[in-house]
């Protein structure tokens, strides 16, 4: 079978912390917007570098660039330390280690299964031309001069691509013709197109508006075609029925068959048989940036940590990712060096979740962003009513002008869906972040009626109570007489804590009727006598990312995109706390200022148990040397 040669669109170039020129800054400059795409081969790639350098300099979205590429040249030189530590031996162990791994996930190779990956070409900029052939030849955009959507092929050649400003697009491209974004006509030009899917698999996967995910087996084997018939066929019906083109990809499995599509752009197709050796030979040479799941960051860390430039070093690399990546992540690489990917298909699971976002030029101006919200409010209560559902948690995305990016939730007792509701909940949420300037806001509906995992979730009230784990015999901690502790962390509450209240014979009215009302519960430490709060404790309160960047208490930097990280950073703080209160005791009859007084003592003494400086939980380590995790319930409970 002939191997495409992967290298002219390879999307993982190394973006160095440095530049090997100083008279040349650009070269070091490697941005979204100097990836190449399909299309795009024999672009002067240099030439883009540099003129994306120099209108993004000096901008805000420079320097906040600038700071993250700081932030994961840290991270590369923390895990090249650690690689140093590692010994022969270490590096072995975790050979073997891998090994096992490796004979674990041959196990689901799958190879019975005939994946299809469609993909429309330059799908919006096609609609645009087949409504106005003037453009046909054209190097055209769909956007503004903000941002723009797709870019044809015309384009491409000039290095103009999606997710580039416009008024950069136009110093690449003067001739540049932009066309304002339709939405309702590519929608319905996609309907179309998967009525043909439809025909070929009725339980297809779509992706978006313009890719889709189709297993042939079926088709291949009742119709006695081969799986290049079945693509040339359906790509030749979507032509005749839309005259758009597509290309496609068949392999095993989807992951193989996404990056298939790929190869032949536009208009094309590439096959990987069901074949072992074939697959492996596909992916020796692939990229590793061509997966799916394998973003900037983590490329640059493959290559600059471990040399691994494609799938092939991940296997040839298995001992020293096995020691320097988590287990979930190890997995992950091998199965990529494996080309192992989903070959069943995914059984389709309830909507957790529902939300809509905009971005925009800069606003400050209070009427503008709450105008913004209405727009937001108004288009997600059409699309929860059009979906018939309703939920429980209203969470809100601002990413203001200096690129940082905030969420705020808050869930409520009672189920919401209409613009009414939604709207007074996100303008608290967003009122308490004012004053600010935003470039993008999103608003997002989840826990769903019905939805299993959120009634089953433990909720903190329950970790604060009293007693074994089981909660019998549990009751609420006092703080004074008559008034009970109900925390509030993360600054949502749950109708849970609601029921918990009611079984322990408490009374719903005065605070918890604020909760019922939907009124955040800001502190720490909420009274439920008379409605009345303790103030929160200052230190906690004023636990936050300063910046967007350090955390406030400690010091530590964790960048914004490290989501998992961060919790586990904020978890560090939480448990802390919680461990040495149940270590030494608060002095509950002590009020309010007791409470601020030992948890700034708490806080600021260094501790002595089994937490780390990094913020995680040290797991404890069983007599084979194998690491244990520990039950949160270990926190909390008492003996």
């Amino acid at each position: 079978m002939p191997q495409p040669d992967h290298s002219p669109r390879s999307e993982g170039e190394v973006v160095r912390g440095g530049s090997t020129d100083p008279n040349q800054p650009w070269q070091a400059y490697h941005t979204v917007f100097t990836n190449a795409k399909a299309g795009m081969d024999g672009v002067d790639k240099e030439k883009v570098q540099r003129v994306v350098y120099e209108m993004s300099k000096g901008s805000k979205y420079f320097e906040n660039e600038k700071r993250r590429e700081a932030l994961v040249m840290q991270k590369i030189q923390h895990m090249k330390s650690q690689s140093a530590l590692l010994t022969d031996s270490d590096v072995k162990n975790h050979e073997k280690a891998a090994d096992i791994k490796i004979k674990n996930l041959e196990t689901q190779r799958d190879l019975s299964r005939i994946w299809m990956h469609v993909d429309l070409d330059a799908f919006y900029a096609a609609v645009e031309t087949l409504e106005n052939p003037t453009l046909a030849g054209k190097p055209m955009a769909v956007g503004g001069m903000s941002m723009i959507c797709t870019a044809n092929y015309e384009a491409r050649k000039f290095g103009v691509r999606a997710a580039m400003p416009g008024f950069i697009a136009c110093r690449l491209c003067p001739d540049l013709i932009f066309v304002s974004p339709n939405f309702e006509k590519y929608t319905s030009y996609s309907e179309k197109v998967r009525q043909v899917f439809h025909d070929y698999d009725p339980n297809f996967l779509a992706r978006s508006l313009d890719e889709a995910y189709l297993d042939i087996t079926d088709q291949c084997l009742s119709r006695n075609m081969s799986s290049e018939e079945v693509a040339e066929e359906l790509r030749r019906r979507v032509y005749d029925l839309t005259g758009l083109t597509c290309s496609a990809g068949v392999a095993p499995n989807r992951m193989i068959a996404k990056v298939c599509s790929d190869v032949n752009k536009p208009n094309g197709q590439f096959i990987v048989p069901n074949d072992r050796a074939a697959v492996m030979a596909f992916v020796s040479s692939l990229p590793i940036r061509k997966i799916g799941g394998i973003g900037k960051v983590t490329e640059r860390i493959l290559k600059e940590v471990l040399s691994v430039s494609v799938c092939e070093d991940l296997i040839d690399k298995r001992g020293l990712i096995s020691a320097l990546f988590s287990s979930i992540s190890t997995d992950f690489f091998l199965s990529v060096g494996l080309g192992i990917g989903g070959s069943t298909t995914p059984v389709e699971e309830p909507r957790k979740s529902l939300s809509c976002e905009r971005t925009f030029s800069e606003i400050s101006h209070e009427d503008g962003l709450f105008a913004k919200l209405e727009e937001l409010a108004d288009n997600l209560a059409r699309e929860l009513e059009s979906e018939e559902l309703q939920g429980r948690t209203i969470t809100l995305k601002l990413k203001t002008a200096t690129f940082e990016v905030r969420t705020r939730s808050l869930t409520l007792p009672f189920l919401v869906c209409r613009k009414e509701d939604l709207l007074i909940h996100a303008s608290k949420l967003l009122k308490a972040e004012l004053p600010l300037s935003l470039r993008l806001m999103g608003l997002r509906v989840s826990h769903f009626q019905g939805d299993s995992s959120f009634l089953n979730q433990r909720t903190l009230a329950e970790y604060f109570s009293v007693g074994n784990s089981a909660g019998s015999g549990s009751s609420e901690i006092s703080l004074a007489s008559g008034s009970s502790v109900v925390p509030s962390f993360t600054a949502e509450v749950s109708d849970k804590s609601a029921e918990l209240s009611q079984k322990n014979g408490k009374n719903t009215d005065g605070t918890n009727s604020k909760i019922r009302d939907g009124t955040l519960v800001d502190c720490f430490f909420q009274g439920t006598d008379s409605g009345s709060a303790l103030d929160c404790p200052p230190l906690l309160k004023e636990m936050r990312w300063i910046d967007d960047l350090q955390c406030s208490l400690c010091k530590l930097e964790i960048p914004s995109f490290l989501e998992t990280e961060r919790q586990e950073h904020v978890d560090f703080h939480f448990a802390e706390l919680l461990q040495r209160r149940y270590a030494d005791g608060f002095d509950l009859e002590a009020g309010s200022q007791g409470v601020e007084t030992q948890t700034r003592r708490h806080l600021s003494q260094p501790y002595k148990g089994t937490l780390s400086k990094r913020g995680h939980i040290d797991r404890a380590i069983d007599s084979k040397g194998k690491r244990k995790c520990l039950s949160i319930d270990a926190f909390f409970s008492k003996d």
